[in-house]
């Protein structure tokens, strides 16, 4: 039993520490039948580590913020623990590793503006492989908009804001379902766990990942009909929100000393850094205009969408810092994020006029100044700001890749272009429907020049 075996807490026969502290009675049950030497050590005092998740539920909106999640989108978390049999790895099946092939997949099944992918990879993959390692292998995925997960700061983060986990037997996912999160197992080694374990009761009763079969709609399947197992949550503590109280007590017990005045309390989680959603692979977007004034997207990263998916209208969108840089002549539209102060770009004015220059075939520029705004110019027209309400906001390029297939909807030339371009204006904006989701996007400027 790792950890609680003789060689993990004895030393010549006798305990190494004076206290063992473990979260749950069925832990100290453990220690007795695996080593009754260390079973006068044991002290139940919670667990910290989850009292600090537990409190930082009511800000989860914020934590999807930090992490560029969008309103109607969903966060999916991917965890990995460090051995062999994991989902990094093979997942004990001696075949190809799980995670680096279902990857290039996650970019073929999911819209960029319905779902997220953030991964969490234990600390000693990190350590085993290098951070330069680990981020080549994902490096294709990140461009795509896979975000990296701090293994030490920021996966407690990622797991109060997430949607849905797919992971295998390591602590983190057993933690995201004590958290009541919805788990999908891609790796599930038995044969490595206690059959008397509760992670092992976990791993059985868990639904499991089909790599075989569409992702998408095993995701979703999951987060729909999400009923939370109890026995994550039952065996993570016994003692919730406790874990501060009874460690402080314990502390000045063992050093003789009267505890403070004030109350015991943990440090809450800090709010991580904003990570914006940067996706620099050539993107694939649909459209369709069902009326005047409306238009639905959906955009695809790196690889073209599903066949079912196929209808109306397409075109291509890629960042102007894509790797892909053949792709730059095929783009209908070229877009970007920066601040408009910046002097390296002259201005979003001088930006967009360069790059319409440049490439004699894209039809429209973005410069994404915002969360929730971006100046765009149209070939052949003058700058153009798009916006959407800042807290309910729609991906900026989204929104011009919106006003690039109203523009061109019904075909026509360039005054035909431009007496859309008038009526949006006069109109005050059109309306974006991505997923489930529908946003305003008002326009200002200029229709020609």
């Amino acid at each position: 039993m790792f950890g609680q075996a003789p060689q993990w807490v004895l030393a010549d026969g006798v305990p190494i520490a004076d206290a063992l502290v473990l979260s749950h009675p069925e832990q100290c049950d453990r220690l007795r039948a695996a080593c009754p030497e260390a079973a006068p050590t044991a002290v139940l005092a919670g667990d910290p580590c989850f009292d600090r998740a537990l409190a930082a539920r009511p800000y989860r909106e914020r934590f999807r913020r930090a992490l560029g999640v969008r309103t109607g989108q969903r966060l999916i978390v991917l965890n990995s623990t460090w051995n062999p049999a994991s989902f990094f790895g093979d997942g004990g099946t001696g075949g190809d590793d799980l995670l680096p092939a279902l990857l290039p997949r996650l970019a073929g099944e999911f819209p960029v503006d319905e779902y997220r992918f953030a991964a969490v990879l234990h600390p000693n993959i990190w350590h085993g492989h290098g951070p330069g390692q680990v981020r080549a292998w994902l490096d294709r995925a990140r461009r795509r908009g896979l975000v990296l997960i701090d293994p030490l700061e920021g996966w407690r983060q990622a797991l109060v804001a997430a949607d849905a986990v797919v992971g295998d037997h390591g602590s983190v996912t057993f933690y995201a379902a004590a958290l009541g999160t919805p788990v999908l197992l891609a790796a599930a080694p038995l044969h490595e766990l206690d059959p008397g374990a509760p992670v092992s009761g976990f791993m059985r009763a868990a639904p499991r990942l089909d790599p075989s079969a569409p992702l998408r709609e095993q995701i979703d399947r999951l987060v729909e009909h999400h009923r939370p197992l109890p026995g994550p949550a039952e065996y993570t503590t016994s003692v919730p929100g406790e874990a501060a109280v009874r460690l402080r007590s314990l502390f000045y017990s063992m050093m003789g000393a009267a505890e403070p005045e004030w109350a015991a309390s943990l440090e809450p989680l800090p709010l991580p850094g904003h990570e914006p959603v940067s996706v620099t692979a050539p993107l694939h977007v649909l459209t369709r205009v069902p009326r005047p004034g409306e238009v639905s997207v959906s955009r695809w990263a790196g690889s073209p969408p599903p066949a079912e998916c196929v209808g109306g209208d397409a075109h291509i969108a890629v960042h102007e810092d894509t790797r892909d840089v053949d792709w730059l002549e095929l783009a209908d539209v070229v877009f970007r994020d920066g601040r408009p102060d910046d002097p390296r770009f002259g201005s979003p004015a001088v930006w967009t006029a360069e790059v319409l220059h440049r490439h004699p075939g894209c039809a429209l520029a973005a410069f994404t100044a915002g969360p929730s705004e971006c100046l765009v110019r149209p070939r052949g027209g003058r700058l153009l700001s798009l916006s959407s309400a800042p807290e309910d906001p729609v991906d900026p390029a989204a929104a011009a890749s919106a006003l690039h297939a109203l523009l061109g909807a019904g075909g026509g030339g360039d005054d035909a272009r431009a007496e859309r371009l008038v009526t949006l204006l006069d109109d005050g904006g059109f309306t974006v429907r991505s997923g489930a989701r529908s946003v305003r996007v008002r326009v200002t400027g200029e229709p020609a020049g």
